[in-house]
């Protein structure tokens, strides 16, 4: 099996972080296409273009030209002649006008829509980021599990035979081959439970990503130390945040959508000229109107909603604001704080492995007992996949912490 490893380059401006390598990790390009394949992105992508076609829609106003045509027939019946029938007609073309700002506003808030939508894109590409790197990583401590029990079981498999033979040289009580055969059993038992959970994991990520390649490592690397402060990390976070970039959209698009609302309690005016023909010809008549709406509580009521729902917008705005710098501060401490603690499950680990084989040679040599070396072996186990998946976990906070900096898969 290959080691899955790539490097990639990347920096935050004006924070002065080192690009650094990535290992565990598949291929960035493979990567970039499996996350812009994917349907909440390309979702994403339509938005936008349905946004676009929007501000042309606001750009252009609401407003078109209007043709009404009409005939009608006249009867006069004068009392000193006799009666007289007129075919008459008329037309009229006219158009309602936005009053001057009204189409500035407009324009303002088609293009708020189009940056809205642009951000938004962004954040489909980061969470849905964030979601693969979530699923890989429960792939790759399941798959650290199963490769912990069937070393586990190789080691039981090896003293189980060695305790049949001493029973057949007379040299081990029956009870000793039956605790081993046990230990064996429940190494296996563990083993199959593992590999489903390698197999389901596996699966999952085939299917919510397709084209990703899934290849179990070789080796797990070593997290490395978290250089730079909180608060470095979590202002180029919040500069990089789409998620309050979406927020501060929001609000700008509410703060737009209200000043047009409040534009609109003065109505628009409809002017037009029409013609028409009366009395068969005899009267040709050449005029202009224009047509006002009487504003009434309905849209001072618009208004006042629109301004209403603009605070709203801000208030979650502020609230998004929170939310991400706590959730960004606490990922700081996670990430700092897993590599301290890998090592020392590391540290221990690699003690109970020493006093396991300590207490083999001992029991080989006839002076400890099956119970202690199967129990010695079964901490020693327990330790080494601790601290197997405290390694994944100390890799996957730093590669979560930089993917929020987007110094990782910044496919923007």
């Amino acid at each position: 099996m290959k080691t899955l490893a790539f490097f990639l380059f990347a920096g935050i401006g004006g924070t002065g972080f080192a690009a650094e390598p990535t290992p565990n990790l598949p291929p960035a390009e493979i990567v970039a296409r499996v996350l812009r394949a994917n349907p909440t992105v390309q979702a994403a992508v339509s938005q936008l273009q349905a946004e676009q076609a929007n501000r042309s829609r606001l750009e252009a106003g609401p407003y078109e030209w209007s043709v009404r045509v009409g005939a009608q027939q006249r009867k006069s019946s004068p009392n000193s002649g006799p009666n007289e029938r007129f075919s008459e007609w008329n037309a009229a073309l006219e158009r309602p006008l936005r009053l001057p700002g009204k189409a500035a506003l407009d324009a303002e808030l088609g293009a708020a829509g189009v940056a809205l939508a642009e951000t938004a894109q962004g954040d489909a590409l980061h969470e849905t980021s964030r979601s693969l790197l979530k699923s890989w990583f429960v792939w790759l401590r399941e798959s650290a599990t199963t490769n912990q029990w069937t070393a586990q079981l190789a080691l039981l498999d090896k003293q189980s035979k060695s305790v049949k033979r001493r029973q057949q040289l007379g040299d081990a009580a029956r009870l000793e081959a039956v605790q081993s055969e046990a230990a064996q059993a429940q190494a296996e038992a563990q083993l199959a439970q593992a590999s489903v959970r390698e197999r389901s994991a596996a699966e999952d990520l085939r299917r919510r990503f397709p084209g990703l390649p899934i290849t179990a490592p070789s080796a797990i690397a070593e997290p490395t130390a978290i250089t730079g402060s909180e608060q470095e990390w979590l202002a180029a976070i919040l500069e990089q945040s789409h998620e309050l970039g979406v927020a501060r959209g929001e609000t700008q698009r509410a703060q737009a959508l209200a000043g047009r609302a409040s534009r609109d309690r003065t109505p628009d005016p409809t002017l037009g000229v029409h013609v028409s023909s009366e009395r068969g010809g005899e009267d040709q008549i050449l005029g202009a109107y224009i047509s006002i709406p009487l504003p009434g509580s309905a849209r001072r009521s618009a208004s006042d909603a629109a301004f209403a729902q603009a605070n709203a917008a801000t208030y979650r705005e502020a609230g998004a604001l929170q939310k991400i710098s706590a959730e960004s501060a606490a990922l700081y401490q996670s990430a700092t704080a897993a590599l301290a603690t890998w090592q020392a499950s590391r540290n221990a680990a690699g003690s109970l492995t020493r006093a396991a084989e300590m207490t083999a040679r001992a029991y080989q040599l006839g002076e400890g007992s099956l119970n202690d070396l199967l129990a010695s072996r079964r901490l020693a186990n327990e330790a080494q996949l601790a601290a197997r998946l405290l390694q994944l976990e100390a890799l996957e906070l730093r590669y979560r912490l930089l993917l929020d900096a987007h110094q990782l898969w910044d496919f923007d």
